[in-house]
């Protein structure tokens, strides 16, 4: 396939151009590679490990959450250097989709991870700028066994902080560092988030609001989002994908 045409493809099936995002993000084609594409990479994250199995996976394409543009622009030296040189000393395209895979209706991080967690979506929340990135879910669930759930889905052990209902009826999802959205759970009348990471003070904040927060890493929360890209590419156009795992445990 030209990889021009996939360019496109991705840009407006994510909607790349009409999702915000955080300051500095850059969502789309970050470095340009080879002019067909047959197999294609997806991992969480773009850094000199998943580039190097990239290589060795021989892809042409890289399609990645975390890509390699945030904040203030580094030189090209050391371990960006590295980076980059890798990827185009082996003509291999990276293609970077934040925000705009997280909240995405089919392959999104969230709604992947409700349909995942047998989960029924009934709407969103956690607003940024003019977007919502969580989904909120129902379902009747015993705390353990929504616990169970996550655990046996995304292979991780959540920590758990178990200050709301026994019973789980309203669940907000924002995978990655959604630990931050207490707040706007409970003012969406959720009982439980569910979420990668989130810092100290978020266990107090959840306990006088009486939630229940499952933390199962910012990392694998978010591969489930760019496995069904992957898998949405391959039954679209035929393409091959390949799957870089390279957890960080965080």
């Amino acid at each position: 396939m030209q990889t021009e045409a996939l360019i496109a493809y991705l840009d407006d099936y994510l909607c790349v151009r009409d999702i915000p995002d955080y300051r500095d993000a850059f969502n789309g084609l970050q470095v340009q590679g080879r002019s067909e594409t047959h197999r294609i990479a997806v991992a969480v994250d773009a850094c000199l490990a998943t580039i190097e199995q990239a290589v060795a996976a021989q892809a042409d394409l890289m399609i990645v959450h975390h890509g390699l543009f945030w904040g203030p622009r580094a030189p090209l030296t050391g371990a960006y250097y590295r980076r980059v040189a890798t990827l185009i000393r082996n003509e291999i395209g990276l293609y970077s989709c934040h925000l705009p895979l997280d909240t995405h209706p089919e392959v999104g991080n969230n709604h992947v991870l409700a349909r995942l967690l047998g989960l029924t979506v009934c709407g969103t929340f956690y607003r940024f700028e003019s977007v919502d990135i969580g989904v909120r879910a129902e379902t009747e669930l015993f705390r353990p066994a929504l616990v169970d759930r996550v655990r046996a889905v995304l292979q991780v052990e959540p920590k758990v902080i178990p200050t709301g209902p026994e019973v789980v009826r309203r669940v907000g999802i924002v995978t990655g560092g959604g630990g931050s959205g207490i707040a706007q759970a409970d003012a969406a009348g959720l009982d439980t988030l569910i979420t990668g990471e989130g810092a100290h003070h978020t266990f107090f904040e959840a306990e006088e609001r009486g939630l229940n927060v499952l933390y199962a890493g910012h990392y694998a929360t978010e591969t489930v989002g760019v496995r069904a890209l992957g898998e949405h590419l391959k039954q679209h156009f035929g393409l091959e994908y390949v799957f870089l795992d390279h957890p960080t445990g965080l």
